[in-house]
């Protein structure tokens, strides 16, 4: 079966045949394409163009087809360019002249459009599903390493004391927001494009609502030009992507600093990591580094189908092809990433003493001493001035702020007072007893709202 070519008098150059051809990668739509073919037979038998037979019969023939594809029986052919014609050429084999009658009102181009759609529907609702297990895997950690205190970075420098489970619940927040993302482009994708024809609308009477509700759609687009032509919803769906892989990249590195001899914060467990092949004593964080490193992927694969739209005229051109493989790679990556990096956190090891001893050296609690302070009524601006006098001198001492005398405090400001040495990790973490803080008050309330989150 060859109706594409039959306007022409040449055959096909062999190397544009094959440089046109998208079978090898949009044969993966071939569920959403019977579907879609299944539910537009139904349509037709139902304004009366085709008769209930002739439905039943294209619907038994659709269904064979997809049997043959899920078997591994089906030969797809990239001379028949993609999986419509695929499919369409077997069904042809399969039942007939009758297969004709199927492209009656449809066009590739509102076809394309609903397959995508139908993909990206289902896609969206499993990254929500998979945010959703990372956070758990998350929520699952701070409540496990719920007394485990940390150093808080600005700079990557020693900032304050706060708790492991206050910093989990920071990635928490922001996959939260990537939930709702995803969530906003589901609803946004969720429109049937199916009746459109190639740009114009379709000359036969058929029911759109019918086939929104037989395709799950919520509702029906409403200009026909802009439904075969919109690709808005792959655009934002790499872009809430491109988003999340951000966030895993950060998670990443941070695993990748915390794990090394350097911090010795945690250790990852052996099923994500991998051996060095000339220095015995490696584990390298690989999984993490390969998150870190799938992200610029997933970036590029954004800015590819922004510039292929960029100056796309109305309706359909063909440069539209160039939507499917990096939506799918993106795809695959997220999804793919998303499972691994729970894994890694259901299955990583904190080092509590280790991460209190690093949160206890040096001077991080040197805010809390300029509160102090201001609690005795110094202007904070003095109160810090103070402090940083007392910290270098500290440092040319090479001592801790516990190994100070009060006789050396009182040198900076006559209101120390014993009582300065009261000012420890935990009474730092108690004083940030605000909501969105990290006072274990504080972070138990917002475990408890966090897990009531997942259940929406």
């Amino acid at each position: 079966m060859e109706p594409l070519r039959s306007r022409f008098q040449k055959d096909a150059d062999k190397g544009a045949e094959a440089y046109a051809a998208s079978i090898p990668f949009d044969q993966r739509l071939y569920e959403e394409d019977i579907k879609g073919s299944i539910a537009h037979a139904r349509a037709l038998a139902k304004a009366g163009i085709i008769s209930e037979k002739d439905a039943e019969f294209i619907i038994m023939g659709l269904s064979s087809i997809r049997e043959e594809i899920e078997r591994g029986q089906f030969q797809f052919k990239p001379k028949l360019e993609d999986i419509h014609m695929n499919i369409e050429a077997r069904l042809f084999e399969k039942i007939g002249y009758v297969a004709g009658k199927l492209h009656t009102a449809h066009s590739r181009n509102d076809q394309i459009a609903l397959d995508l759609r139908l993909f990206a529907k289902e896609a969206n609702s499993e990254t929500i599903a998979r945010l959703k297990e990372l956070q758990r895997a998350l929520l699952d950690s701070a409540e496990g390493n719920l007394d485990v205190i940390i150093p808080g970075y600005t700079h990557l420098q020693h900032a304050q004391p706060v708790l492991l489970a206050h910093h989990l619940l920071a990635y928490f927040q922001m996959l939260e927001r990537d939930v709702a993302r995803f969530r906003g482009c589901l609803e946004r994708t969720d429109v049937l494009p199916l009746g459109s024809g190639a740009l114009a609308g379709v000359s036969y009477p058929i029911d759109r609502s019918f086939l929104a509700e037989e395709l799950g759609f919520s509702r029906i687009s409403q200009n026909s030009i802009d439904a075969v032509s919109d690709r808005d919803f792959i655009v934002e769906y790499q872009a809430a992507a491109a988003m999340t892989m951000m966030h895993l990249s950060r998670f990443a590195e941070e695993i990748i600093l915390w794990s090394s001899s350097e911090f010795g914060f945690v250790e990852v467990d052996d099923a994500y990591a991998t051996g060095s092949s000339i220095m015995p004593q490696k584990k390298n964080p690989d999984v993490a580094e390969l998150a870190r490193g799938k992200t610029g992927r997933v970036y590029g694969n954004l800015m590819g189908i922004l510039t292929t739209l960029k100056a796309l005229p109305l309706s359909y051109n063909r440069d539209l092809q160039e939507d499917k493989e990096g939506f799918f790679d993106t795809v695959d990556t997220l999804l793919s990433t998303l499972d691994v990096c729970a894994g890694m956190v259901r299955t990583l090891r904190v080092h509590g003493e280790r991460t209190r001893e690093a949160a206890a050296e040096g001077y991080i609690l040197a805010t809390d001493i300029a509160d102090y302070l201001v609690k005795k009524g110094i202007p904070f601006r003095q109160a810090h001035t103070i402090v940083a006098e007392l910290v270098r001198y500290a440092m040319d001492q090479g001592k801790t702020f516990g190994q100070l005398s009060l006789d050396e405090y009182q040198r900076f400001s006559p209101l120390f007072d014993q009582d300065v040495r009261s000012i420890t990790l935990e009474s730092s973490l108690a004083a940030r007893n605000l909501p969105g803080g990290t006072a274990p008050e504080q972070v138990e309330q917002a475990l408890r709202m966090a897990r009531r989150l997942l259940d929406v």
